[in-house]
């Protein structure tokens, strides 16, 4: 069964692109628009858009009508099923901060558990054209570039790395002292990236994610296309990402033994 430039063994793979074709029709006409802007929280600051809900409504829509014994987790309209063998993991807009400050660094991410596991995953950017994804077994490109394959990059060494976190100030004390310390012996630290990091590190434009206090649709649909590419995603324990908290993605296994002697003891 082909997805994209590869081929891909998992029956839902071709599924991946029309969830993300009618998020795209939802989402698209708001990017870059006046639209108001909620916040879930009453401590802080998590926007929420329109945008966002007619997202994870279309693909709900879609998933339901195609596969109704399947699940839903989304970021909005929360659980549906989760008993079922497969249950999709949404997050129509991941990265809401950079949509409505008018940044393209968003995606929306799609994710497949199969009995509590990740085995399908895209994440797609439609103002750019890009979509990414993965089966764990394998991973792909198709944008403006062309179509690909996906290959993380070896690096084995700490100081040679170029790392990735949305932001510092999602640690607290104990987890930032710990970020801290790899930031200072790796080579580039960048912020801000979103789910873009993973798939650069998928993609081998760098090497390691490291973020806190994710949620499961933050994180299940990123952890087969860093698989599929050769890399590794667990929890600064080395545990399952399924859930999210604590994670570390690292497109090579040599690096990501090295972040988790650093991150575990903060964990």
């Amino acid at each position: 069964m082909t997805q994209g430039p590869v081929a891909s063994s998992n029956e839902f793979a071709p599924f991946l692109d029309k969830l993300a074709d009618a998020a795209s029709a939802a989402i698209m006409p708001h990017f870059r628009q006046a639209f108001a802007v909620d916040n879930k929280r009453q401590a802080g600051f998590d926007p929420v858009t329109v945008a966002d809900r007619n997202g994870e409504t279309a693909m709900r829509a879609l998933i339901n009508g195609t596969y109704p014994a399947h699940g839903i987790l989304g970021e909005e309209h929360g659980p549906e099923n989760l008993d079922a063998e497969n249950v999709w993991v949404l997050d129509p807009i991941d990265g809401t901060r950079a949509f409505i400050t008018g940044l393209p660094t968003w995606g929306t991410l799609i994710g497949l558990r199969t009995s509590g596991k990740p085995g399908l995953g895209m994440m797609a950017q439609p103002f750019i054209g890009e979509r990414f994804g993965g089966d764990c077994e394998t991973a792909w490109y198709e944008g403006p570039l062309g179509k690909s394959a996906l290959k993380s990059r070896p690096c084995s060494r700490l100081e040679e790395a170029t790392i990735f976190t949305t932001t510092p100030a999602l640690f607290d004390e104990t987890e930032r002292a710990a970020y801290d310390r790899v930031e200072a012996a790796a080579r580039l630290a960048r912020y801000g990236t979103d789910c873009y990091a993973y798939c650069m590190v998928a993609a081998g434009h760098g090497d390691a994610v490291i973020e806190s206090g994710l949620q499961a649709y933050d994180i299940v649909a990123l952890v087969p296309i860093i698989e599929g590419a050769g890399g590794v995603v667990t929890t600064w324990t080395g545990g399952s990402p399924s859930d999210g908290g604590q994670i570390v993605a690292s497109g090579d296994p040599r690096l990501h033994e090295i972040l988790l002697r650093e991150l575990s003891r903060a964990a």
